[in-house]
């Protein structure tokens, strides 16, 4: 046995003992049957639970819609954005700085559920930031992230990130095209992010993340790419102008 393979068995026995001794009696399955496969083992439940989430992006991003889902936008809260020259003011009440930013209403100041909630959906945290009270005790007082949705936000933020995977989902195809993804393909949005704040934003929250998520998530070719990004230049530019769009 080498030193590396002998330094791993000591480390698994060590952070297998510790997380037997920190296992509640109820624990997700699936997340404790990866932590037990994995080549080092977690230590603790709520790094199983992130490992689990990060391995698994997409299953992220579509729970933290269906649970902003059952919140629903909060009454009175419209999507809007930090405007130009009184942008200061403007992040300090919680508005993003632009319309990549996902819609987050519970991120905001004046709509935030304060502890043991998500500021990312609005639906109650429990323990190890899981999304459904396993252990009935209630939400967590000092969480504000389900580990689910902080997965999702970054895939939401970053997606490019997650190219491998999303290449992977594609067969290797580009989406456009259909032909052979080239190592230089990149991560679009089908539906422009400039577009849903331009003519979608009236969108119900939570549909509006939908947007940021894997259904308008796409792998193209960099040429591919270029030519959708110049065509859509050349349509914002000729509405400004009050021009007719061409179509492709």
């Amino acid at each position: 046995m080498g030193a590396a393979s002998a330094w791993r068995e000591a480390r698994n026995r060590s952070a297998l003992a510790r997380l037997n001794k920190a296992l509640p009696e109820i624990f997700p399955v699936p997340v404790l049957n990866r932590a037990l496969a994995r080549p080092l083992i977690p230590p603790l439940p709520r790094m199983a639970i992130d490992g689990y989430w990060r391995a698994h992006p997409l299953r992220a991003d579509r729970l933290a819609r269906a649970l902003a889902a059952k919140s629903g936008a909060p009454e009175g809260w419209t999507w809007r954005i930090a405007a130009t020259g009184t942008r200061r003011p403007d992040r300090a009440r919680g508005l993003p700085a632009s319309f990549r930013t996902p819609p987050a209403p519970y991120r905001e100041p004046d709509f935030a559920p304060g502890g043991g909630r998500c500021c990312v959906c609005g639906q109650p945290v429990y323990r190890f930031g899981w999304h459904v009270d396993l252990w009935d005790r209630g939400a967590n007082r000092n969480a504000e992230w389900h580990a689910a949705c902080v997965v999702a936000w970054q895939l939401w933020t970053a997606p490019t990130a997650h190219v491998v995977l999303l290449r992977k989902l594609q067969q290797r195809r580009c989406a456009a095209r259909g032909k052979r993804l080239w190592r230089t393909a990149e991560i679009d949005h089908k539906v422009p992010l400039f577009e849903v704040w331009r003519d979608r934003r009236d969108t119900p929250w939570p549909d509006l993340l939908a947007y940021w998520g894997l259904p308008n998530l796409q792998v193209i070719n960099r040429d591919v790419h270029v030519e959708k990004c110049a065509h859509e230049a050349r349509g914002r530019s000729q509405r400004r102008r009050g021009e007719p769009a061409l179509t492709r």
